[in-house]
């Protein structure tokens, strides 16, 4: 399984675009899909992220798009 960490693009003129960050999962075909739910669950339950979008390839590749909030702080003083 390959993780790949992505920001939000800044090319996109929408501001809720650069309001979350991305995380994607691949997984070969070879891995049982038991093992990719869990990873991605792993990621949903500690890491705050959400499963935004699953893509299955032909040959039996799987894609997942995980996103959560960026949190930006205010300075104080």
């Amino acid at each position: 399984m390959r993780e790949q960490f992505q920001a939000g693009s800044a090319k996109r003129e929408r501001d809720y675009a650069r309001d979350f960050e991305y995380l994607v999962l691949t997984v070969s075909p070879v891995e049982s899909l038991r093992e990719a739910r869990q990873r991605v669950t792993e990621h949903a339950e500690y890491g705050k992220w959400e499963l935004t979008r699953t893509v299955i390839y032909i040959g039996g590749v799987r894609r997942y798009w995980l996103r959560r909030k960026v949190m930006r702080v205010a300075r104080t003083a």
